[in-house]
């Protein structure tokens, strides 16, 4: 079972491949929508990484498929830039979840 990488930048991808991950670089939300779909069709990948920002351009159908399929596991992962996320994320998070601050 392999990795397989969506990203929206070349260095990720020169960088993953570096580690044996092969992927494809793209920018547009139709983009995105072809190569998860395509990912998804994939027997050997177990696992697709893909950049926070792919992810913020579709997110409703990345989330779907989350809930959905039991594989392959999908991945958040930063890009070179760092996360994109908050310090407080997770906190924010857990608080609109369940209505707790913590």
């Amino acid at each position: 079972m392999k990795f397989y990488l969506i990203s929206d930048n070349v260095d990720t991808l020169m960088g993953m491949h570096l580690a044996g991950i092969s992927g494809v670089v793209v920018h547009e939300d139709g983009e995105v929508r072809d190569a998860l779909k395509k990912a998804m069709e994939m027997e050997d990948v177990a696992v697709i990484l893909m950049t926070e920002r792919l992810v913020q351009l579709c997110p409703e159908l990345v989330y779907d498929l989350k809930l959905k399929c039991k594989q392959p596991l999908i991945v958040e992962i930063p890009d070179r830039h760092g996360s994109g996320r908050s310090r407080d994320s997770i906190t924010r998070y857990v608080r609109e979840a369940i209505g707790i601050k913590i």
